[in-house]
């Protein structure tokens, strides 16, 4: 059965005051057909791993080996693990954090060419980075993304996906995706652009420019910068200070607050993406850039090797 067939909120205005939140229902993720029972414990995941106390969820991303880089695989179980958050009746605020090193290297290189559908239900393997992100702004609960190491091209997507954003003074930003030869998808750009600008977005995406923890937190990507040594600290206070507050109020104000910019910057139009993604792999001069990329990527981990 598909959560559409379940979801009934009710009236959330009239009734806002005088009716239970669990009362509302989960919340519809697109992309996502497989129904989420409300259960005591998170599901097993293979590239991700999720624990909630009932107020308060952690998401890390699990694939420290690879610098949490983003396969099929892993965005789709993301998408999984954001639909189960919709149905936990208390949670409030979710963290998201990547395992070891990085927050997250960006899409996996390796899976470049996988074929056949989507494993999140999109047509084909490149819009699952799209029906992730969409799973994850969708989720009822707060998002709080803790930023540390590198934050590369669709890890940054993930992070603009959040609703609020803590990094290290140290983190290290990038979007190598025209380097590449490929359009930053996803809904990257109009995340973007909602959340820095759309000058700023154009500079940061078409030279593929590196930028740090300041010029983040000057552009209003992020809330606040805070030494590595006590990101935890940082992200654990502002966690519990939104998981105090009344659970109906807040989520009702990050509603209100999407709404809002989603009519001022909508992703809806981010459908398509897998689209230009897809035509952007056969273009030869993207194929191009995209072997001289790998190739200065191979030779920088030769040469911190010797």
């Amino acid at each position: 059965m598909s959560p559409w067939n379940r979801w009934n909120p009710g009236p959330l205005v009239t009734n806002l005051l005088s009716t239970s939140t669990s009362d509302w229902g989960p919340t519809p993720i697109l992309g996502q057909d497989r129904p989420m029972a409300i259960t005591a414990s998170p599901p097993e995941f293979q590239t991700i791993s999720v624990t909630c106390d009932g107020r308060r969820a952690t998401l890390t991303l699990n694939r420290p080996n690879r610098l949490n880089a983003l396969s099929n695989e892993l965005m789709a179980e993301v998408a999984d693990a954001a639909a189960w958050f919709d149905h936990q009746p208390d949670l409030r605020v979710v963290v998201l954090r990547g395992e070891g090193r990085a927050f997250s290297a960006g899409f996996d290189l390796t899976v470049f060419g996988d074929a056949g559908p989507s494993p999140a239900g999109g047509r084909v393997p490149a819009d699952t980075g799209r029906l992730m992100a969409d799973a994850l702004e969708r989720t009822s609960p707060v998002l709080i993304a803790a930023m540390h190491g590198h934050v590369v091209g669709g890890g940054l997507v993930i992070g603009a996906a959040c609703d609020l954003r803590i990094a290290t003074d140290d983190v290290s930003f990038s979007i190598p995706e025209v380097d590449l030869g490929i359009p930053l998808a996803w809904g990257g750009i109009p995340r973007l652009v909602r959340e820095i600008g759309p000058a700023l977005t154009k500079e940061l995406v078409m030279t593929c420019r590196p930028f740090g923890a300041e010029e983040a937190l000057a552009s209003g990507f992020l809330n606040r910068i805070v030494p590595a040594a006590e990101l935890d600290a940082a992200v654990d206070e502002l966690a519990e200070a939104v998981a105090s507050r009344p659970r109906g109020a807040v989520l009702a104000t990050k509603r209100h607050v999407n709404a809002v910019t989603d009519q001022m910057v909508g992703t809806g139009r981010s459908w398509s993406d897998a689209d230009g993604l897809t035509s952007a792999l056969r273009d030869p001069e993207g194929q191009a850039s995209r072997k001289a990329y790998m190739e200065r990527m191979q030779a920088k981990k030769r040469a911190k090797k010797k």
